[in-house]
């Protein structure tokens, strides 16, 4: 199992973030600070399923040392990994935090040896991340209805190259 460890942005998520940004790769220790996210996020306490996934990755974003912003995800199969949760709190949204927690996310995904990185989004709910995964070339490679979350969810799809 890997160990939670700092993750650097890359120069990329840095220019993405319009304010001062950390992101941190953390482990359990930090659940109850993702917890607390979600509901000011989402109004929802539900994150995932169970927690007990391979290669799980949990990313928190902090400005001034307040958390503003998580992105989690997890071992789809062999060589694909998806992102099942993330967001920014209301008060901090539209300055590039949500693009700077997905850059960071992919460069920990590509230096994990992933072919693939998949999410899904509901884009009547959702649709910042709709938007995000249009802008930065993600593929859409599924669409349906969900009937569950009264929405259509659309599946995002991003190649890594070889080279």
């Amino acid at each position: 199992m890997r160990t939670p460890r700092e993750h650097s942005l890359s120069s990329k998520a840095t220019e993405a973030a319009e304010v001062p940004l950390d992101i941190v790769e953390v482990g359990m220790e930090q659940l109850d600070t993702i917890r607390r996210l979600n509901v000011e996020i989402f109004d929802d306490a539900h994150i995932i399923e169970t927690f007990e996934r391979d290669d799980l990755l949990m990313l928190l974003a902090r400005t001034a040392g307040t958390a503003v912003g998580f992105k989690l995800g997890y071992r789809l199969n062999e060589a694909t990994f998806y992102s099942a949760k993330g967001g920014v709190h209301p008060a901090h949204r539209r300055s590039g935090i949500a693009r700077a927690l997905l850059y960071a996310m992919l460069d920990v995904v590509a230096q994990r040896g992933y072919e693939r990185f998949v999410y899904d989004t509901f884009p009547n709910k959702h649709p910042g991340m709709t938007v995000l995964g249009l802008d930065e070339g993600f593929e859409v490679i599924r669409a349906g209805y969900s009937a569950k979350y009264q929405d259509y969810r659309l599946r995002f799809a991003w190649t890594f190259d070889e080279a």
